[in-house]
């Protein structure tokens, strides 16, 4: 048992000829809300109860059914069908191209805000603007690796800025190198003699360089690709130990919403270069249970709220 799939002109021929067709959304809610086909039913595909709402929707599985979801960018219809066809529903299609196709080819739509389509297709841009750091909200998670083991914890921002002009973005970031914490030795009494070596002229000499900082040289979009991939490429200098190098990275921003911009990323950067040399077999020999690998990896949160000028 297969899906078949339906263009628009199909689909409307069919409506149009009186046919039983039950017409089934699989977007969230919130976009069903906004705007979708007359008449259609909402299941979103990706809830994990989906398959339970749609025998609630509709428990006879003999039904014609369409599902349809944003375009052919997206596997939400396609993934949808699957799902239905595996749980026993016999007569299912996919409206090619989905509401975006649909509206193309001059159908109706129905909804809240049905302008929301337009806004949806559109890539989201950056309006002039000033953010602040939230430095409790954003956090920065380190992991270091040796032979024998992965250590892992998180180290804090103290300040931050965003400067946003002329869709170029400007700035820079400052860590609280004291704010170095361990999570994967909690409660070993290893723990503290960790921090206390991350700490030492070993590793980031944190007595005389307490401070570490990132400020932005460049930012640039990747593509106008959704804000769940990477869609900046950002080039900057980072500041570790009292050395700074440049350095770049891919990042995905989301869409500013209520005053708020979040950004993440994850990279791996070569310690040495900042003169981190401990354990490191570029730099010594026969280092047996002491080597530790020169990569360290960082998963960055940043979230920034626009700054209010009275």
């Amino acid at each position: 048992m297969s899906f078949s799939f339906l263009s628009p002109q199909d689909l409307r021929n069919r409506l149009s000829e009186g046919k039983t067709v039950i017409l089934l959304d699989t977007l969230m809610e919130d976009r069903f809300q906004a705007v979708h086909l007359p008449g259609a039913l909402n299941a979103c595909v990706y809830e994990m109860v989906f398959l339970d709402n749609v025998s609630r929707l509709i428990p006879e599985k003999d039904r014609e059914i369409v599902v349809y979801g944003s375009s052919n960018k997206s596997l939400d219809a396609v993934t949808a069908a699957e799902k239905l066809v595996g749980a026993g529903y016999r007569d299912v299609s996919v409206l090619n191209g989905g509401i975006r196709d649909w509206k193309a080819a001059g159908y109706e739509l129905e909804g809240e805000d049905v302008g929301a389509l337009e806004r949806m297709d559109s890539a989201y841009s950056l309006e002039d603007a000033s953010y602040i750091v939230d430095c409790e909200q954003s956090v920065i998670h380190w992991f270091g690796r040796n032979g024998n083991s992965t250590h892992h914890g998180t180290v804090q921002l103290s300040s931050g800025e965003i400067d946003i002009k002329g869709a170029r973005l400007a700035g820079g970031f400052e860590i609280d190198m004291s704010s170095i914490k361990n999570i994967d030795l909690e409660d070993d009494p290893l723990q503290p003699y960790l921090i206390a070596h991350l700490m030492s002229e070993d590793f980031f000499l944190v007595r005389l360089f307490p401070k570490a900082s990132f400020t932005i040289k460049s930012v640039e979009r990747v593509e106008e690709i959704p804000s769940s991939l990477p869609n900046l490429r950002v080039q900057g200098v980072f500041k570790l130990r009292g050395r700074e190098n440049d350095i770049e990275f891919l990042a995905a921003a989301s869409p500013p919403r209520d005053g708020e911009i979040k950004i993440d990323t994850h990279f791996d950067f070569d310690r040495t270069r900042w003169g981190v040399l401990y354990g490191s077999s570029a730099f010594f020999e026969h280092l047996g249970y002491h080597l530790v690998y020169n990569h360290i990896s960082l998963e960055i949160r940043i979230v920034a709220r626009e700054r209010i000028i009275t």
